[in-house]
């Protein structure tokens, strides 16, 4: 095993969901711009990246969003609340995505107007529910990796689903083409989160 295969999985073995934050210490914008801008490495269907994140870390608009969120401490204590959005409507970036591969020198031209047709023409006419589905499960790719580079560089979180996503949109005046997934705080932990069991793995695994 090398030296990076070592620190991954220190990292994941260390990872926990923590809900006790140092409520004085502060991440930078600066800071989780990089860590977003790495966690977006993530895959995705087709590479059209369906997520957008909004960062909280106003403390009026922290405090706002813990009553929303089933009044949980941490929303208001860590450093900043991610809510991680999914985009139903993916096949809009298509452009955005294959020509900048294209200007990067990762594909041809030719390559690049099938790409764009082909997103154009399939992902219109999948029903939304798949849509849905498709953007959440890549929403999760991408903030799992968040959460990784953030335990990487010192820093705690934990994923929420408990919040009333209605009052979330309403809130934060999210446009109908995105989706809230998830809120993730984001912060120093004041207590250390809570070690967890997992059931054994060769029960879960079949070989074939």
């Amino acid at each position: 095993m090398n030296t990076s295969e070592t620190s991954l999985s220190v990292v994941i073995r260390e990872r926990r969901s923590v809900r006790k934050y140092d409520p004085d210490f502060k991440i930078s914008q600066e800071e989780i711009l990089d860590i977003l801008k790495e966690a977006a490495l993530a895959p995705s269907s087709s590479n059209l990246q369906p997520w957008k994140f909004i960062v909280i870390q106003d403390e009026a608009a922290k405090k706002e969003l813990r009553a929303i969120a089933n009044n949980q401490e941490q929303v208001e204590t860590s450093s900043a609340v991610i809510a991680v959005l999914a985009d139903r409507e993916m096949y809009r970036n298509g452009e955005k995505v294959y020509r900048s591969s294209f200007e990067a020198g990762y594909m041809d031209e030719a390559t690049m107007g099938r790409m764009i047709d082909n997103t154009n023409k399939l992902y219109p006419s999948i029903p939304l529910e798949m849509r849905e589905n498709i953007a959440s499960f890549d929403a999760g790719l991408v903030s799992m990796q968040l959460m990784l580079i953030a335990k990487a560089r010192g820093y705690d979180t934990v994923p929420m689903g408990g919040f009333n996503r209605q009052q979330l949109i309403d809130r934060f005046q999210i446009d109908e083409r995105y989706m809230p997934v998830l809120l993730l705080s984001l912060g120093k932990a004041a207590v250390p989160g809570h070690k967890t069991t997992r059931i054994p793995i060769e029960e879960l695994v079949e070989f074939i």
